[in-house]
């Protein structure tokens, strides 16, 4: 049976390191990839708070991710509704058996640029 509940793709800018400025930082390149079938949800306002207190972050969106997806998100830029976010969470994971839907992770956004 197929499932009623249907995620959107979601550009995911992949960052991978290139090397060092003259500082010492690292610097990365950005790889794009789509990737399908991504819930975005509106952030609670309680949530809102608390994430601008323990991350200093204003949460928009949260990102329920697919089952399988292997993709690194956490510091990654994502695109969606034509605009551009920061994922600033770390990757929260449920035990995939016990979901009975398609999404297993969670990511946090804020809007970026």
């Amino acid at each position: 049976m197929a499932s009623l509940i249907k995620g959107i793709p979601v550009i995911l800018y992949e960052r991978t390191k290139t090397g060092e400025d003259p500082f010492g930082a690292a610097e990365y390149a950005e790889n794009p990839t789509t990737v399908e079938n991504v819930l975005v949800t509106p952030v609670a306002a309680d949530a809102v708070v608390q994430d601008l207190q323990l991350y200093g972050k204003r949460a928009a969106y949260e990102l329920c991710l697919p089952k399988g997806d292997a993709h690194h998100w956490e510091d990654c830029r994502v695109e969606f509704f034509g605009q551009s976010w920061r994922v600033y969470t770390p990757v929260q994971e449920y035990i995939e058996a016990q979901l009975p839907l398609d999404w297993n992770r969670k990511v946090r956004v804020e809007r970026y640029g």
